[in-house]
Formats: structure tokens, sequence, C-alpha cells
């Protein structure tokens, strides 16, 4: 995953291939770093699609329930996909420190969530996330804050899992990374299959955690204690 100045003066993510092998851009806003103080605002042209929708559904968005649900949806959607305007460079913060400790650090239980890309609606969990230091550490609260920037977008579970560990791989450069996911899938609660109990496990390992199954154990053991 690489990170560069693009000619309009945001940053261009040129982040994984999606599902079809194409390319995607993402527009992002430099100094923004986290998600907490943004106001988010109203979009005319989403207003306008949810009214669409509200009349072909059978429903009429004139009625006192529905008056304003246009504007609050647009407002939810700039909530739930404002990871595609943070800065990485931001986020990270200058928060890289050099240490000479050696062994696994671990943030587990960090709860997610995310809007699937084929219905649209939100899936959620947990992520765990556990790297090996090469001489730098990151700062704790940024772990979390990375998984919300790739959580707070269009997702399909695999590829935020993937990008986790491709974002922390190639900041840090440690000697490993490695990230599990649960998700609870609304698209296969709500609609489809209806399978409540059903939960989705992803995971992405880089460098000794996919090398070594020693430290892998050592990782998933960490994870499956209460």
């Amino acid at each position: 995953m690489a990170f560069r100045n693009s000619t309009n003066g945001y940053h261009t993510d040129h982040a994984l291939a999606d599902d079809d092998g194409q390319e995607y851009e993402t527009l992002i806003v430099q100094g923004r770093g986290k998600l907490e103080g943004v106001s988010y605002q109203s979009d005319p042209a989403i207003e306008d699609a949810v009214r669409v929708i509200l009349k072909q559904i059978g429903e009429n968005p004139e009625r006192e329930g529905l008056l304003k649900t246009p504007s609050r949806v647009a407002k939810m959607y700039a909530e739930l996909t404002a990871g595609y305007h943070i800065d990485p460079d931001a986020l990270i913060n200058d928060a890289i420190f050099s240490v000479s400790y050696d062994e696994m650090v671990l943030v587990k239980n960090i709860e997610f969530a995310s809007l699937c890309e084929h219905h649209m609606l939100p899936f959620m969990g947990r992520v765990h996330v556990a790297y090996i230091p090469n001489g730098k550490v990151v700062g704790l609260s940024k772990i979390p804050r990375i998984v919300e920037m790739f959580a707070r977008r269009l997702q399909v579970q695999e590829r935020m899992t993937v990008q986790i560990a491709d974002f922390i791989n190639q900041r840090l450069e440690p000697l490993g990374v490695a990230v599990v996911a649960e998700g609870v899938h609304m698209c296969a609660v709500m609609r489809g299959v209806k399978k409540a109990g059903a939960t989705m496990v992803t995971s992405a390992m880089r460098g000794v955690f996919r090398d070594d199954p020693k430290t892998r154990s050592e990782f998933m053991a960490h994870i499956e204690r209460a």
C-alpha cells in the first residue's frame, strides 16, 4: 500500500485492488488524523436519493416522521465513511518511537463497525492486532485509530484485515504483523440466509507471524484468552 502526494494537493491512497482487480482511489483531507470532533454535513444529492428510495418503497417522504430522514441519512453516511478522508501522516502524528523492546506488542478486542460494500449494511465486531518491533513502536492509541480509518468506509472484511496489517507493516517495518478480525454481518443476519449466530473470522499474517508457527501460536493463544 503506497501513499503519495497527488497533483490536487490531497493524498491519494492507491490501496489494495478491489474484488474485481481494479484499484480505487481515496480522497484524503490533509491534516485530519482522527474522527473525533468532526462535524458531519449533509449532502443534497444524497438527500434527493433517499427521497427517491422512500417513494419507491411506497413511503411518503413528506410525512412527519420522514421529513428529516434524508438529511439524517446523508449525515450518517458522511460519518460512517469518514475513514476515506483520514490523512495517514496526521493519524500517526509523530507517534513512532525508537525502542530496544523486541517482544510481541498486542492490542486486542478493538471494537469496529463498518459498512458492507455489497449491500451497504453494517458489519461489526472486534479486531486483534499484534506486531514484533524492529526498533520502532507506535503509540498505543494509534492502533485503534488505524482500525477505525479502514473500518469507516465501504468494505469487505477480508480487505479491511489486510489493509490494517499492510499499513502497520509499511509504517513500522516490524519483524512481523498479525491481524485477526471477527465480524457479524447484517447482510447475513437481516436478509438472505438470516443466520444471526454466524461470525466471520479473517486474518492477515506478515513476517514472523507467517513464517514462524510458534510466534503465530503465541498470538492466537493470547487472543483466545478471555
